[in-house]
């Protein structure tokens, strides 16, 4: 059966967010079954997991002789043969593939800054100084991507795995209110995280947080 790694634990305010949701997601979505492996510090580190996953991160995915790291490349994978997260047509798998990459490249980079910055480094004089040009980035970045939105439901007909790969990158700002000034993207996200996959696969993994 496909395996995917997950973290044993991580503190409440990545819980939610780790990037393994995204690989949970799409198999539910495309209703295959798999099983998780739990790592913590001490697997990360071991040359065993490493021969996996070369940085040590997670998620990771093995099915059958094929291993995989990177959840954007996952979810890919999982959609090309997935009649669920995925257009039948040619040019609308390409267009779905085009917002995978979107998500994890475009807009990503600047939303993970700005969470860096205010969960981690918060304290610091630099961050201080630094936080006004990170939060504009964000909002340009959500601007266009809610003038691109407009009055879809999804970015480009059916849900697809470009939606899904763009719903765990805006649940990047949950720490903050910055989604309720584009009611278009809260309404899409809602939408999307109203899903019953999505609601498995983080029921999912909260389930091995509350347990550790």
């Amino acid at each position: 059966m496909l395996t995917i790694s997950a973290f044993q634990y991580v503190p409440p305010f990545a819980q939610g967010v780790v990037r393994d949701l995204r690989v949970r997601w799409a198999l539910e979505e495309a209703g295959e079954p798999y099983d998780v492996r739990l790592i913590g510090p001490p697997d990360q580190a071991s040359p065993e997991y490493l021969a996996l996953q070369p940085f040590g991160q997670v998620p990771m995915m093995q099915d059958g002789e094929l291993t995989m790291f990177e959840s954007g490349a996952m979810v890919l994978h999982i959609a090309q043969r997935s009649g669920a997260l995925f257009p039948k047509d040619e040019a609308g798998r390409a267009r779905a593939t085009s917002w995978i990459f979107a998500a994890v490249n475009t807009v990503e980079v600047p939303l993970q800054q700005l969470a860096a910055i205010d969960l981690f480094y918060g304290a610091e004089e630099w961050a201080r100084l630094r936080r006004p040009g990170a939060l504009d980035a964000v909002h340009k970045r959500l601007g266009q991507l809610a003038a691109w939105l407009g009055e879809r439901d999804y970015l480009d007909g059916a849900f697809s795995a470009g939606d899904l790969m763009m719903t765990t990158v805006l649940r990047l700002l949950r720490h903050t209110t910055i989604i309720d000034a584009y009611p278009t993207l809260k309404a899409y996200q809602a939408r999307c995280e109203a899903r019953p996959a999505f609601r498995k696969a983080l029921r999912e993994q909260m389930a091995a947080f509350e347990q550790a």
